[in-house]
């Protein structure tokens, strides 16, 4: 199974995404919620307690004896398996306001969900506080100021797929169930990151809630502080009830799709990949994942996105058929959303996985040789260690510029040990992507955000946010000066 196949592997959209929004009164509506303070307490919330969160709300309250909690409080990867002690399915920013002025008055422990992709399981947390605002699903493009407004419970394939209509687009990221709010907080790498720019790179404006229950605007001309943090800061800030996104023409033919290459070659392809892309331009996206075969055994896939002229493409991918004799290829014209998977939105993955990355300043001779060592010598029947390619566009915008600092980084090199539920792969898995990493890790110059395990070591806000984490902790200080939102790569208000 290849990485992009397994995060576009699921089961259908769960019926929790489309809850009607309404009130419901069920057994548990007189009932006392014990639940977890910011501090690790326990704490008791009182049936009136609930009673007027619940009232107050257009869109649902769920405790953990109502009837669709268990479909409500499943996240994408079936391996967290999460027990909040409620969650706040929000309908718009009204219940997004009123959970977070709740969560703040009563000291709760809080996370936020969006997509529910979060590879280290922050999306949920037990015996705790979901705001949920995945039902806030809309986009709203306009085609002569080419901008999308989109709320911040859409998921990417609804944001390509809208623009698409327009002769537009903006960088996403490549599964097209992710939820746009987490990947864009986190900076958001996609095809069209190396011509566009990051998603963070994209956006015009936020709206949100802070952690003082106020609704804010954040852009150049307001709060231009939050505007600066949000773009890369992750979810550190307050909960994003809407996004504004600069689009961008793009053809509807362009061209991609992946060539294959046996895994004897990889120390060989590796180098040439590297020369390729060192010199390639900006229209050109390539990612390699050396990976386990369907069949057995390993292979290299190169996955491809050119969106320049598609009289140019054929001369542009050239150099990749040359870097072995390919085992197969389809590579041809091909839709932008076609490319994106935009279509398959399974809302969830029937496989547990374990994932750790860091971003690399190139790939050397010396990197080569560890990660194709590791690889010979790994028994483990499912594995993929995948480079995203980066630079271009994104190398071009100033580190402090934004939130987003690693900005220098040329590949995001991924490892991923995945297996299939019910099943005990885990700690199989673990231990090998854990063994990817300390091969990897001497070569690493900082984290990217979105790819950040919760086992990651106290530096990780530094290796995330480098010389921008003092600016980040002034401003967090000033919005969420007692770490509701401390779900995430946390920055501390210290």
């Amino acid at each position: 199974m290849r990485r992009r196949d397994f995060c576009a592997t699921g089961l259908a959209t769960l019926g929790a995404s489309v809850f009607p929004y309404r009130r419901v009164f069920g057994a548990d509506a007189a009932s006392s919620v014990p639940i977890l303070g910011i501090d690790g307490r326990q704490l008791t919330l009182s049936a009136s307690d609930i009673q007027d969160l619940r009232a107050g709300l257009r869109g649902e309250l769920i405790t953990a004896t109502s009837p669709n909690y268990d479909s409500a409080r499943r996240l994408w990867f079936p391996t967290f398996d999460r027990h909040p002690a409620l969650i706040v399915r929000c309908a718009g920013a009204g219940d997004v306001r009123r959970a977070v002025s709740f969560a703040t008055a009563h000291k709760l422990l809080t996370a936020v969900r969006g997509g529910g992709h979060s590879i280290s399981g922050q999306s949920s947390v037990d015996n705790g506080l979901v705001i949920d605002v995945s039902p806030m699903r809309m986009v709203d493009v306009d085609p002569v100021a080419r901008r999308a407004r989109v709320a911040s419970g859409t998921l990417l394939g609804q944001l390509d797929m809208e623009a698409a209509e327009f002769g537009l687009a903006t960088t996403a990221g490549t599964v097209a169930d992710t939820g746009v709010a987490g990947l864009t907080l986190g900076g958001g790498i996609g095809r069209l990151a190396r011509k566009f720019g990051l998603t963070c790179d994209n956006v015009l404006g936020f709206e949100l809630v802070t952690a003082d229950g106020n609704w804010r605007r954040a852009n150049a001309t307001e709060n231009p502080d939050l505007f600066w943090a949000l773009r890369g800061g992750g979810g550190n800030f307050g909960v994003v009830t809407s996004f504004e996104y600069q689009l961008h023409e793009l053809a509807p033919v362009i061209y991609g799709g992946t060539i294959t290459f046996p895994f004897e070659g990889a120390r060989a392809l590796l180098r040439g990949y590297a020369q390729i892309m060192a010199t390639a331009p900006d229209e050109l996206d390539v990612d390699v994942d050396l990976q386990s075969a369907r069949k057995g055994g390993r292979e290299i896939a190169l996955t491809v996105c050119y969106c320049g002229p598609l009289a140019d493409a054929e001369r542009v991918v050239a150099p990749l058929r040359k870097l072995g004799k390919p085992t197969e290829d389809k590579l041809g014209p091909a839709s932008y959303l076609t490319l994106q998977g935009s279509a398959n939105m399974p809302g969830l993955s029937d496989a547990g996985a374990y994932i750790k990355g860091g971003l690399v300043p190139s790939i050397t001779p010396a990197l080569i040789d560890a990660v194709v060592d590791y690889l010979e010598h790994t028994t483990l029947d499912t594995f993929d260690l995948g480079f995203e390619s980066l630079g271009g566009a994104i190398k071009r915008v100033a580190p402090t510029a934004t939130a987003y600092w690693n900005r220098g980084a040329t590949f995001n090199l991924l490892a991923l040990g995945y297996w299939k539920l019910p099943g005990d792969g885990a700690e199989r898995n673990t231990e090998w992507v854990k063994g990817a990493w300390k091969v990897i890790e001497p070569f690493s110059q900082g984290h990217y955000v979105n790819i950040m395990t919760s086992d990651a070591t106290e530096n990780r806000a530094h290796s995330a946010y480098g010389d921008n984490v003092t600016r980040l902790t002034a401003i967090k200080k000033r919005y969420d000066p007692d770490n509701l939102f401390r779900m995430n790569a946390n920055i501390k208000p210290v």
